[in-house]
């Protein structure tokens, strides 16, 4: 894989995921409960959120000759929690596919689009970063399995969610 071909992948995967946002629609269907258990899609997005703002800060301290080393102990999976806000999802510690109810927590307070505001902005940091960075450097950080990681999987299992939910409440309708 190379940046020629793994950016327009990722904006691909990244459009289907904003156009089944914008089915959603209207914030008071962003904010309704039970999409994936007592979630919402509001809580599905923070949690994107959190993903995409740790691939963007990874990134970043890759573009700044910064080290990161995953978390080995569950202190140290609190201290980073503590730090940046999110948990160190690529810690062997941490289930990959599970949500961090606390990512959603801390987001509780926080609108609609503040989220979709801050989460454009994660997305648009890891693009930017991506395309800053060298070829090898994207080989020596195995940058395009961790990104799509962080981007377009997690995209790929909300979509799901919110499709099934979607045709749950058309099937209620009908």
């Amino acid at each position: 894989m190379n940046k020629i071909t793994f950016l327009p992948r990722l904006q691909r995967e990244r459009d289907k995921f904003e156009n089944l946002l914008n089915r959603v629609g209207f914030t008071r269907q962003m904010t309704m409960k039970g999409v994936s258990g007592r979630l919402s899609v509001k809580d599905l997005l923070a949690d994107i959120l959190s993903r995409e703002q740790f691939m963007a800060d990874r990134l970043s301290e890759i573009l700044h000759g910064e080290v990161y080393s995953p978390c080995a102990s569950h202190s140290a999976l609190d201290i980073f929690q503590n730090k940046f806000g999110y948990p160190d999802y690529e810690s062997p510690l941490l289930e990959k596919e599970n949500r961090n109810h606390g990512v959603t927590y801390k987001h509780i307070n926080i609108g609609v689009d503040d989220i979709v505001e801050q989460e454009l902005a994660a997305y648009g940091n890891i693009v930017t970063a991506l395309e800053k960075l060298t070829h090898d450097h994207c080989l020596d950080h195995d940058l395009f399995h961790r990104i799509a990681e962080h981007t377009y999987k997690p995209y790929h299992r909300t979509s799901m969610e919110i499709n099934r939910w979607l045709r749950s409440i058309a099937a209620e309708s009908n």
